[in-house]
């Protein structure tokens, strides 16, 4: 069986339409446990469905919420699924099936399309590294999206539509076996919003699990709208803090002192020109 963890945040009309594609999509045995993060009352998922359980929770962030869901999880399999997404059919099936024949495979997730049909290029990832981060910031990797060395954050190098295997998945699709999830202690719950799936991939690597790129499994992505809609100040902050401290844990031990300020200080500078153009867009709209 497997245990699909959806985050509801102030998504009800999000999360039924979520939850109705999963019915509409598989023949898996499955459990969906409704992580509700603390969501005003008239957005709280109500049901009495036998297949669908809802956790309340306080909001203490998205990896927090799937830690509290995954205890009531009963699935050799944990799901991540996230509430503005529709899954396609057979995806999730598809997912459980590569899991069961590959032993090696500690987490495997999908191919990710954005409302307009095209690829959303968080489903297949390397890790954040300086270097690969630079070049995905002055658009180094928009000019040689073939080229391993300047692609190397989004692998835009790697064909959508063949299995691979890479660094990172989204936590928005990504399958993984549970036994790994409990010894890693689930998600890192220092991460607020932003960067835990990322924490976490990086861990089941470093313990040894392939992690796979699997283009049949589809799910359509309405990205950003499962936090907040607009990219809130509030919000910004969550993300570049999330940089740093991914930072700080997993790679700054590779580098020297120069190398630990130079990012801190280009994260810094991205945060305020990021907060400078949200102020001014409310401004000018408002």
């Amino acid at each position: 069986m497997v245990s699909i963890i959806i985050v509801n945040y102030n998504t009800k009309k999000l999360t039924a339409d979520c939850i109705r594609s999963v019915f509409a999509s598989t023949s898996s045995d499955f459990e969906i446990i409704v992580a509700d993060n603390s969501s005003d009352k008239r957005q709280v998922l109500r049901t009495k469905h036998p297949k669908i359980r809802i956790v309340r929770c306080m909001n203490r962030g998205f990896g927090h919420a799937c830690n509290v869901a995954l205890r009531y999880a009963r699935g050799e399999h944990i799901l991540l699924l996230n509430s503005d997404t529709i899954v396609h059919k057979g995806a999730i099936d598809k997912l459980c099936r590569y899991l069961d024949e590959n032993d090696s495979v500690g987490a495997v997730g999908g191919k990710t399309l954005l409302a307009d049909g095209t690829l959303d290029h968080s489903c297949k990832r390397g890790l954040p590294t300086p270097v690969a981060s630079l070049f995905y910031i002055t658009g180094l990797s928009r000019l040689f999206p073939k080229s391993k060395v300047f692609s190397a954050y989004h692998k835009t190098y790697l064909d959508e539509n063949e299995t691979h295997r890479v660094e990172v998945l989204s936590g928005a699709f990504m399958l993984i076996r549970r036994g790994i999830m409990e010894k890693l202690d689930g998600f890192d719950e220092s991460f607020f919003m932003y960067g835990e799936d990322v924490d976490l991939c990086h861990r089941i690597a470093l313990d040894g699990w392939e992690i796979v790129y699997l283009p049949d499994a589809v799910i359509t992505h309405l990205k950003g709208q499962s936090g907040l809609k607009s990219r809130s100040p509030k919000v910004i902050l969550h993300f570049y803090k999330s940089m740093w401290l991914f930072y700080t844990k997993n790679l700054s031990d590779r580098y020297n002192i120069f190398v630990d300020v130079a990012v801190y200080l280009a994260i810094s500078v991205m945060y305020s020109l990021a907060t400078l153009r949200t102020i001014a867009e409310g401004m000018k709209n408002g």
